[in-house]
Formats: structure tokens, sequence, C-alpha cells
């Protein structure tokens, strides 16, 4: 997979830990903007969780072929 395939990746799965959690709270019918700032961190921290788990799986996958996503990671 090439770093745009992968980071178009990413975004999608992240975009689903946010509609899951947004899913999972209910109130789908209010607006963005009703959300509180613990939701809206909420939603932030499950897409951030989401992009360790992958970013860690392809560099498990892939040693040494992702130095900067590494750096990151570990950085």
């Amino acid at each position: 997979m090439t770093d745009d395939e992968w980071q178009a990746h990413t975004t999608r799965q992240a975009a689903k830990a946010i509609g899951e959690w947004l899913e999972a709270r209910g109130k789908l019918h209010q607006p963005i903007r009703a959300l509180a700032m613990w939701e809206l961190e909420a939603m932030a921290s499950n897409a951030i969780g989401n992009f360790i788990v992958l970013a860690s799986q392809r560099i498990k996958a892939e040693p040494d072929q992702h130095p900067e996503l590494t750096r990151l990671l570990l950085g």
C-alpha cells in the first residue's frame, strides 16, 4: 500500500471511529455545534487511538519501511 493509499485508509478508519462514537452517544439529530467540549475530545481521542493502532500494525507488517511513522509514534 502506498503512503497515499494508507493515509486515505487511515482517514476512513478515523471517520468510522468518530461515526461509531456518535451513534453510540445517540442524539444524532443534534447539530455538531451542540456538542460539548468533552464530546469533541472523546471523538478526537477515538480517532487518535485508531490512528495509533493502524500505524503500529503497519510498522509491524513492514519493519524499517516507515521510519517517519516510527519516529512519530515513538518520538
